[in-house]
């Protein structure tokens, strides 16, 4: 498949990491997706899209047209269509709360059609992305589409988040919580409160998922893997914690995930995050 993404102009750039278009048959039917410090926002032009929870109680999902998805704290796996035309925008943690207007705890580990937040929207949207000749056509659609449905400040606690939330994201949330509760003159509790509302989760948690982003993306699978050193760069201090979060959050053990890499090396152009892998 062909990945073109890029990272949007100001202001979009302050709460979007990038939006991206996928097109072609994919090499996989079915990707088992690890948290990731992101929420989404999908628009799917090919065939319906099956969503599945990690957690079994959760009833599987089939999605046609345009979904959003919160933060997940968990490993979620979807399985393409025959053939993949999909576009969609990479949301920072707290990126998506000025453009849905409700609190983002409402979409944490859950996928929710776009109709239930930008009411009667996806047809009106799918169209415009359906007529654009070119990547470039569909990116700028969908910034477009943005921008339009960006709210004006004030957001109220989103500075803050925002500003601790970068903190998180450039230590690779190596920065204890305290101090950033401390550093921000608030309480943990407010802060706690503030996370929740602008990005469904809490602080601690969101630094729990950029460590493990760290710590997947610095695995070269080409060369061997001293997964006990990775593990103490990323902030894994603990062996036995570092092997429960990684197979809570992958499904595999480390042996079991880096056979799974070096098996179906990613394709080029494909998404810089290594975290999806095949599940069939």
């Amino acid at each position: 498949m062909e990945y073109v993404g890029r990272v949007p102009a100001p202001p979009l750039d302050r709460f979007v990491d990038d939006v991206y278009c996928l097109t072609g048959v994919p090499r996989h039917r079915w990707m088992n997706v690890p948290p990731m410090p992101s929420a989404h926002l999908f628009i799917h032009l090919g065939g319906p899209v099956r969503l599945l929870d990690s957690d079994r109680s959760v009833p599987p999902a089939v999605v046609t047209d345009a979904w959003f998805m919160g933060v997940w704290t968990r490993r979620f796996l979807f399985e393409y269509p025959a053939r993949v035309r999909l576009v969609g925008v990479h949301f920072k943690p707290w990126g998506m709360s000025p453009f849905v207007g409700m609190p983002a705890n409402e979409l944490r580990n859950r996928w929710v059609p776009v109709d239930a937040v930008w009411q009667r929207s996806v047809d009106r949207i799918r169209d415009r992305v359906g007529e654009a000749a070119s990547p470039a056509d569909t990116l700028r659609v969908v910034e477009e589409e943005l921008r339009s449905r960006l709210t004006e400040p004030p957001w109220r606690g989103l500075d803050l988040v925002r500003h601790t939330g970068g903190r998180l994201e450039t230590s690779h949330g190596a920065i204890p919580v305290g101090a950033l509760a401390d550093d921000a003159g608030v309480s943990g509790n407010h802060l706690a409160k503030l996370f929740k509302e602008h990005v469904g989760v809490t602080p601690k948690r969101v630094a729990r998922i950029y460590r493990f982003a760290r710590l997947i993306v610095s695995v070269d699978a080409l060369r061997p893997v001293d997964w006990s050193e990775l593990a103490h760069a990323a902030g894994y201090f603990d062996h036995a914690h570092f092997s429960r979060e990684f197979k809570d959050f992958t499904g595999h053990t480390p042996t079991q995930y880096l056979a799974l890499r070096r098996r179906f090396p990613a394709g080029p152009g494909a998404p810089q995050d290594n975290g999806p892998m095949p599940a069939d």
